[in-house]
């Protein structure tokens, strides 16, 4: 049923529930997760200045550093993971890359690293849920 299996990191405990769930579903339909880090250059916009650069080193550092916590949990379960970083508008790279590697669900946390509300839905998630046109797994 699931054979490539997406999963979103930014270090938010929603994410990290989202993780454990692709791991598991993974493990259940012996497929691949692949892991995504995407530097929101939305936000913090593109090098163009060497104090820039110095925030998007950081947080490529901060994004490898939380894919590889993904694949060591893989490869603890013997789950073949792959990882990706991206630069760009955090729901659109996931979505792009979800279409790049054919998943057949994505799984995501609900609220990401940017704010904790309780009981909303965070920006990045209702924009995958509603133009990812495949399964989307909110956790």
């Amino acid at each position: 049923m699931y054979d490539t299996v997406l999963v979103p990191v930014d270090g938010s405990n929603s994410a990290n529930r989202a993780v454990e769930r692709a791991l598991g579903i993974a493990q259940k339909f012996d497929a691949t997760v692949h892991t995504i880090f995407v530097v929101d250059t939305t936000r913090y916009g593109e090098s163009t200045l060497s104090s820039s650069d110095l925030v998007l080193n950081d947080l490529e550092t901060h994004g490898a550093s939380l894919l590889e916590e993904v694949v060591d949990s893989g490869d603890d379960m013997g789950i073949e993971i792959v990882q990706q970083i991206r630069h760009g508008a955090p729901h659109q790279e996931i979505i792009t890359y979800a279409d790049e590697i054919g998943a057949d669900a994505i799984v995501l946390g609900y609220q990401g690293q940017s704010h904790e509300l309780a009981g909303h839905i965070g920006s990045v998630a209702d924009r995958v849920v509603r133009t990812a046109g495949r399964p989307v797994m909110i956790v």
